[in-house]
């Protein structure tokens, strides 16, 4: 089953339960899924769907973070909230392990041999580990790895 027929699956369930907060927020990301859609004029596959909900995962959390730090408990919790609603859709996080594995099979798949390779390196992981790993932190262990 797609991602896209997930959601709205899930949207119908929320309607029934009536749970307002869960239904919100996926009615909020269908409605991202459909802009760009209609944008760009495609449909999307799972994989850039769940592109959008990390997108939309990111943005909460620092929403979050502003709210936490600006005093506004009550605004921060529905953040965190919809965050934990939104990663319900996400596939499964990658482990430490399979990480470090991605990363050195990349790394051997396009013969990186220094810096100059980050970005193929980059590449090659980003389609087996968006939604499921920090980008960021993946890239911190693909530079240690090139300079060592």
């Amino acid at each position: 089953m797609s991602l896209l027929v997930t959601l709205k699956n899930a949207m119908k369930d929320a309607m029934r339960a009536k749970e307002k907060l869960r239904l919100g927020t996926i009615r909020m990301a269908l409605a991202a899924i459909k802009q760009r859609e209609i944008d760009e004029r495609i449909t999307l596959n799972d994989a850039e769907i769940t592109s959008i909900i990390v997108k939309m995962v990111k943005q909460r959390n620092d929403a979050h973070d502003q709210y936490h730090e600006a005093g506004r408990q009550d605004l921060a919790d529905i953040e965190a909230n919809e965050i934990s609603v939104l990663e319900g859709f996400l596939p499964k996080p990658l482990t430490e392990e399979e990480i470090l594995s991605l990363i050195d099979t990349a790394i051997t798949d396009c013969n990186a041999a220094g810096m100059q390779d980050m970005g193929k390196v980059m590449g090659l992981i980003k389609s087996q580990a968006e939604g499921r790993a920090d980008m960021g932190k993946i890239s911190g262990l693909i530079k240690q790895k090139l300079t060592a």
